[in-house]
């Protein structure tokens, strides 16, 4: 195009632009742009953390290796804890309450270390979660890698430390009286239902936490609400006897006493089924999925907003 300027001379312009008039989004569209960090389809996002799997295990062993660094006793401390723990338990509630109500000694101090371990491997499942994100922002906003590879790793730790502490549980279990039985090839599958289940709790409150840091000072009070109300301490059904029944029915199904009385049923001989609520091993595998597969994806759908504003 050319016109002529108040002199005579001619100016010429240049020819409108292919693009103009494009809106942003068309202007992406043709040009083949994505926006940066854009959430990936779902199958490509569990690709995109199959790949990573070495990243996810190296991490949570990091992570578990450091976390008693500055004590003196270290790593005896993944063990210590949880033991002391049900000791004071033991005092409160074993020798004082009396909620070993119904068993013998011999069955409900193994009932009481497993209950504790147990559901500790839940609790810290969980309040790493809350800070899988908030806590780890660096990370986030320095590199690009599926996001729900922090709060996997972080319930991989604590199942890491689980298997530690089972050295213990296994030989309270022995020292009054539970011997190895083929019911003790059940605790594989109880772990890894509760790991599942662990796993898409963490993820769930990774979201969470992601947006509302004050989550990780609110966690701890749920969770000791939580562990009360699961029999970590006492047998449920005995506890409850003479209330109306289907309150004991709701407590046992609630997925922390469902996976603690599991494990107590697989390692001590006198804890037989009939301590056990109906179709167990539908709740603890319906608990598992459910909550594996759906805080999977709720966590996948807020991808692309971890670690921004």
């Amino acid at each position: 195009m050319s016109e002529t300027t108040h002199d005579g001379s001619v100016a010429v312009s240049a020819p409108p632009s292919p693009d103009e008039g494009l809106t942003a989004a068309a202007l992406a569209a043709k040009y083949g742009l994505s926006v940066s960090g854009a959430r990936p389809s779902l199958f490509e996002y569990v690709r995109q953390l199959w790949d990573r799997r070495h990243f996810i295990l190296a991490f949570s062993r990091a992570k578990l290796t450091a976390q008693y660094s500055q004590a003196k006793l270290g790593q005896l401390w993944q063990v210590a804890t949880p033991l002391l723990n049900a000791a004071v338990y033991f005092l409160v509630f074993g020798l004082i309450l009396q909620a070993d109500r119904g068993m013998s000694r011999e069955v409900y101090i193994p009932f009481l270390v497993t209950g504790v371990f147990v559901f500790t491997f839940t609790q810290s499942s969980v309040m790493a979660g809350v800070r899988a994100i908030s806590g780890n922002l660096g990370l986030v906003r320095a590199l690009h890698f599926p996001r729900a590879s922090l709060p996997i790793s972080f319930a991989l730790q604590q199942l890491q430390q689980l298997l530690y502490s089972m050295i213990v549980l296994f030989a309270v279990a022995l020292g009054f009286g539970s011997y190895p039985a083929m019911s003790w090839l059940l605790i594989v599958p109880v772990l890894v239902l509760q790991f599942l289940f662990n796993t898409g709790l963490a993820m769930i409150m990774a979201r969470a936490g992601s947006k509302t840091p004050d989550l990780a000072q609110l966690m701890p009070f749920v969770m000791r609400t939580w562990m009360y109300a699961s029999g970590v301490m006492f047998s449920i059904p005995i506890m409850l006897k003479g209330k109306p029944e289907w309150i004991a029915t709701v407590l046992q199904w609630n997925p922390a006493a469902v996976y603690m009385d599991l494990m107590r049923f697989a390692l001590i001989d006198g804890y037989g089924s009939s301590n056990l609520p109906d179709h167990v091993w539908a709740v603890a595998l319906g608990w598992a999925m459910l909550v594996a597969v759906g805080g999977f994806v709720y966590f996948w759908k807020a991808e692309e907003r971890y670690g921004r504003g």
